[in-house]
């Protein structure tokens, strides 16, 4: 896998990250958020919330986009990274692995939180996260996130 790349997705090796928010294509995004699983998003508000984030780096195969995450940072002491996904057939190779320490290393921040999706835990923990006895979230959707296995 080669380091971060700024270039455009299709200048590139096979597979490799990029941080280029100009060309990805949206809708094939939502796409890999759907089968990922992370559940259906709208495109303008995915777009939004990747332009507002402090950190952005996608995942690319063959000029395809098959993964993004995104952080928001203080650069200091705290980083949070949200909307980690990886196309199924791309999980298991190191990759999601890849997305969340670039994330993690041009965030800068010293401590690291994450939101993740019921029963992907595991793979969080396997790279050193550990399950906080204190978090708290207040959903816009409070039924859809209990449903989805977010809360109690």
């Amino acid at each position: 896998m080669s380091k971060l790349d700024l270039r455009r997705p299709e200048a590139a090796s096979p597979t490799r990250l990029c941080a280029d928010i100009e060309h990805v294509d949206w809708l094939a995004l939502i796409e890999v958020f759907e089968r990922a699983p992370l559940g259906k998003r709208d495109p303008k508000l995915l777009e939004q919330s990747f332009r507002n984030s402090s950190v952005v780096c996608f995942a690319y195969h063959g000029g395809q986009i098959i993964g993004a995450g995104r952080a928001l940072s203080d650069r200091l002491t705290w980083t949070v990274i949200f909307d980690l996904a990886l196309a199924p057939e791309f999980q298991g190779r190191g990759l999601g692995r890849a997305i969340l320490q670039d994330l993690q290393a041009r965030a800068g921040g010293a401590s690291t939180m994450l939101h993740s999706a019921p029963g992907k835990e595991p793979f969080y923990q396997h790279l050193g996260f550990r399950r906080m006895k204190t978090a708290m979230a207040q959903f816009a959707k409070p039924e859809l996130a209990r449903d989805r296995g977010f809360t109690d």
